[in-house]
């Protein structure tokens, strides 16, 4: 199995947690440069009564922590939605390396589709970044909760 595919489906069963949880459904999972899972993650915003709480903070949080840096230049994140402009500014002041996400995100997205933080050239960090792994599974569980709450 590729190894996008096989991290995102890690990230998607992180998702999966935030929804049985009542959080929206987003999952994050950092990996070193050899694919290794550091840390993985999902959305507490509500549980944790605090707005920065998303699952890609966590993650960068958690590795920070666990490696007591703040720069991970040397990993991935893994995300099952397009990260928003916090935590893509975020991706860039850990200076991390690539950036693989599922579903585009067309109201907050900032890897490309509403904003471009990961490639700015305004910036003194830019990502690479890949977009559409497992897009379909990650993108029925986002509209699978959206629906059930209206």
């Amino acid at each position: 199995m590729n190894v996008d595919k096989k991290n995102m489906r890690i990230a998607i069963a992180e998702a999966w947690k935030a929804y049985i949880e009542g959080e929206v459904p987003i999952g994050a999972v950092l990996t070193d440069e050899s694919g290794i899972l550091i840390c993985a993650d999902h959305n507490r915003i509500e549980q944790l009564n605090d707005a920065t709480a998303h699952a890609e903070m966590l993650v960068l949080r958690e590795a920070s922590k666990k490696f007591s840096r703040r720069r991970l230049s040397d990993c991935t994140l893994y995300s099952t939605v397009e990260p928003c402009p916090m935590c893509a500014g975020a991706l860039v002041l850990c200076r991390v390396k690539n950036l693989v996400y599922g579903a585009s995100d067309s109201k907050f997205g900032a890897a490309g589709s509403l904003f471009n933080v990961t490639d700015n050239k305004f910036l003194n960090h830019r990502l690479n970044v890949t977009a559409g792994i497992l897009e379909d599974e990650c993108l029925e569980l986002m509209k699978k909760f959206f629906s059930e709450r209206r």
